[in-house]
């Protein structure tokens, strides 16, 4: 008789609420230690150990349990053991995929310990149905239920996801509460400033990837939840990319904002989730300490709107589009073209005049040469007021400096913690290893792999340390708002760049007169 068997193990998250109660008898160990008793009670040889730690029944691409399917198509044993059918799967459909099609089609016998499910018996069919369908039930009630508790508290403004947004972490004292990261929080800080000097996302994501820090998932995984480390995870996916700074520039919850019920999961028994519309959204205000002002956070949604609008402009020459209107009706200004050609254009003209006359609003025209004159040195006489401002004094150098050196200490923190979790990866492997839980070949594949990782981290933590010991010297520091102005003393050339980045928005009066709103009146200040 065949007896080459396997052990499933599996705990879920409604499981763990439970073994914090005080009832143990879900955990992992329990499981294992009850199902090799049984094994050994049996004459079963046990060959193989798959285990499935806080993952939902209802679903199939269970890391251990997809897995452990390969392996049964393969052949490579002849017996599941599993605590109870539920342990196996608590969707109906998987129930009848895998118990009464594709394992008895493999040669593969499934045994439940405790609620006595045994494949090989025929008359034991109905009971395998019955209990399938009254795993489901259960699934689809809990499941209603949990959307109505969190409905609820969504609709009071309580926290109730999985993982918190870049920049907060839960309130130890209250876990729907979001309190302020101050180490996310100052990137997040700084991704906005990038932003409103000029810099555009993708480049944003190059300039945090080229300084080391950490993406909000490796963040997250590697920092905040250290026990839960993906080493799947492929280098591809270690930089910042544009989605990740475009939507923390756009995500209101840094206005102190609660954001939720952004989407809904299609059904209890699959993943996949669809986009609610925005009026949908569930959004309470004051919720939280912001990370953002929101005269900042408005700045940054007026630029993107504008750059949006330029890019779909007729002409890529209108350096203008978007941020040229009429002192009078607030309209926006169209451009003017000489009759004798269309396709030049001369100048701008109110749009209210050129399409319904003088009774509407006056005649607002002016020319290109003008208006890019007269911009250039309102530019050039700005950026002289702001190079002599006290807000450029030493005392302000030295507390930027200051902000810099926490920085990367904090940064040096991260990667010291970092190299001891893998240290303790090591000894776990090595555990693992004496108990017969891993072979001989898995513990020099994860050595191997762990010794890697510490290798990175210690260069690291060299290139770090390296940008620290530059930082000690005052001279070497630069403030970077006065840096980005120096250029502009003597600018020659106006530019789509150079226009976006200073000026929110030009008022064109009918004596040809400017009002010009600068967005660099209040410099948006955060440590580096």
């Amino acid at each position: 008789m065949n007896n080459k068997a396997v052990l499933y193990l599996r705990l879920s998250k409604e499981d763990r609420n439970k073994v914090n109660k005080g009832d143990d008898s879900e955990s992992i160990i329990n499981q294992r230690i009850m199902l090799s008793d049984y094994a050994m009670r049996h004459n079963f040889q046990v060959v193989k150990i798959y285990s499935d730690d806080d993952e939902s029944g209802l679903y199939e691409d269970r890391p251990g349990f997809s897995q452990m399917m390969q392996d049964a198509e393969r052949g490579l044993f002849d017996i599941i053991i599993a605590k109870s059918q539920s342990r196996f799967t608590r969707n109906l459909e998987h129930s009848e995929k895998y118990l009464h099609h594709k394992l008895p089609l493999w040669g593969v016998r499934f045994i439940g310990v405790v609620d006595g499910v045994d494949t090989m018996d025929e008359n034991n069919k109905m009971t395998r149905q019955v209990k399938g369908l009254t795993n489901e039930w259960y699934c689809e009630t809990l499941s209603k239920n949990v959307r109505s508790v969190f409905l609820s508290k969504m609709n009071q403004g309580k926290f109730v996801g999985s993982s918190c947004p870049y920049g907060y972490m839960r309130d130890s004292e209250d876990h729907n509460h979001l309190i302020i990261d101050e180490y996310a929080a100052n990137i997040v800080r700084k991704i906005f400033r990038l932003y409103l000097e000029g810099n555009g996302k993708a480049h944003i994501a190059s300039i945090l990837s080229s300084e080391n820090i950490l993406i909000p998932s490796l963040y997250k995984t590697r920092v905040l939840q250290q026990n839960y480390y993906n080493s799947k995870l492929k280098d591809t996916t270690k930089t910042w990319c544009y989605q990740t700074i475009h939507t923390i520039l756009n995500n209101q919850t840094y206005l102190g904002k609660m954001v939720q019920h952004k989407d809904i999961k299609i059904s209890y028994k699959d993943k996949k989730k669809r986009r609610l519309p925005k009026e949908q959204w569930i959004i309470v205000d004051n919720t939280h300490e912001p990370i953002i002002d929101q005269e900042i956070f408005d700045r940054v949604q007026a630029i993107q709107k504008i750059k949006r609008k330029s890019v779909n402009t007729e002409y890529s020459d209108n350096i203008f589009a978007g941020i040229l209107f009429c002192a009078d009706c607030k309209h926006a200004m169209n451009r003017a073209y000489a009759k004798e050609n269309k396709k030049g254009s001369i100048g701008y003209i109110c749009k209210i005049y050129k399409t319904m006359g003088k009774k509407h609003c006056p005649s607002h025209m002016i020319k290109n040469e003008e208006l890019e004159e007269a911009v250039l040195s309102s530019i050039k006489n700005e950026a002289r007021k702001i190079l002599t401002e006290d807000d450029i004094s030493d005392l302000d150098k030295v507390q930027k400096i200051d902000s810099r050196e926490q920085f990367y200490k904090k940064q040096i923190q991260i990667v010291d913690a970092e190299l001891e979790k893998y240290q303790k990866f090591k000894k776990r492997a090595f555990t693992g290893y004496m108990e017969e839980m891993i072979t001989p070949q898995e513990y020099r594949s994860y050595v191997a792999e762990y010794e890697e990782e510490i290798s990175k981290l210690e260069r690291q933590k060299e290139e770090i340390l390296t940008k620290l010991a530059d930082e000690n010297s005052l001279q070497n520091q630069h403030d970077e708002w006065v840096e980005a102005f120096k250029d502009y003393i003597n600018i020659e050339k106006l530019t789509r760049d150079v226009v976006i980045e200073l000026i929110e928005k030009i008022e064109v009066h009918e004596d040809g007169g400017l009002d010009i709103y600068y967005r660099f009146r209040n410099p948006f200040q955060v440590a580096n």
